[in-house]
Parts: C-alpha cells; sequence; structure tokens
C-alpha cells in the first residue's frame, strides 16, 4: 500500500474564484506512483469548497450568479453569523452547496475522470492562504 499526503495552499486575490487544480492533483498522482486507488481532495477551510465539473467559463459565471442568489454577500448584516464581527457568513453558505471535498479513483496511475469533468477550488471568501489536502492511498 503506498500513501502519499500533501497540502496545496491557495490565496486568491478575490472574494469568489473557481481554481482548476486537474493540473496540480495530476502532478500528485505521478509522484505517488500509486497505479489503482483512490485520491481525496478536501478544502481545509469552512468558506472554501472542492467540486467536479466542466472547465467551461459560462459555467463558472453561471455557478457564481446561482450561489449569490441563494446566500448574497449583503447586505451583511441579514446573517446572525455576521453579527460575530464577521462579514462571511454567505461564504459559508455557498460552501455546504459546493461540497467540502471529492474522492477521484485511480486506474492505470490516471485520475478516472468522467467526460469533461475536471477538479475545482470554490473559493467564496477569499484575500487569505487556505489549504487542501489531497490524500492518495493505493497500490
Amino acid at each position: 500500500m503506498k500513501i502519499l499526503t500533501e497540502y496545496l495552499t491557495f490565496n486568491v486575490e478575490t472574494r469568489y474564484a473557481f481554481v482548476n487544480i486537474t493540473p496540480n492533483i495530476r502532478k500528485l498522482v505521478t509522484k505517488s506512483k500509486v497505479q489503482e486507488g483512490l485520491c481525496l481532495v478536501n478544502a481545509m477551510h469552512i468558506t472554501a469548497s472542492v467540486f467536479i465539473n466542466d472547465n467551461e467559463s459560462g459555467l463558472h459565471n453561471d455557478f457564481e450568479k446561482w450561489l449569490e442568489s441563494l446566500a448574497p454577500h449583503e447586505p451583511i448584516d441579514q446573517y446572525n453569523h455576521n453579527k460575530t464581527g464577521e462579514d462571511n457568513a454567505a461564504a459559508h453558505l455557498k460552501r455546504q452547496i459546493m461540497g467540502r471535498e471529492v474522492v477521484v479513483a485511480i486506474t492505470n496511475g490516471e485520475l478516472d475522470f468522467g467526460p469533461w469533468e475536471q477538479i475545482f477550488y470554490g473559493e467564496f471568501d477569499g484575500r487569505k492562504p487556505k489549504r487542501v489536502l489531497v490524500k492518495i492511498i493505493g497500490k
């Protein structure tokens, strides 16, 4: 059994962003030398997300508009959480919608994706460093 644990750090300059991290994860799968196994990719912060979808800018724009309609950032005082001095309640809600982690099979030493699938880091309260855990296990 082989195991690789790595942490990626992202410091997005904007409040919201979707970052394609598939190339980063592919490099780690190669580094792990796992031929058959699983790759867990996990956002380590409660205002960030990891998810799988298409790498298409129109879709990402649709996600941003949809998420903002479900959990608008402003007015900030609409959220009880923000009464504690925070301004990121909407980011917590967006993370719940988009998810915390993904697991992808590794087959023949490669991420085993369906058509168009890519792994994304979703940032909903940026401008500070945040970590993503990558754990690869297999043989």
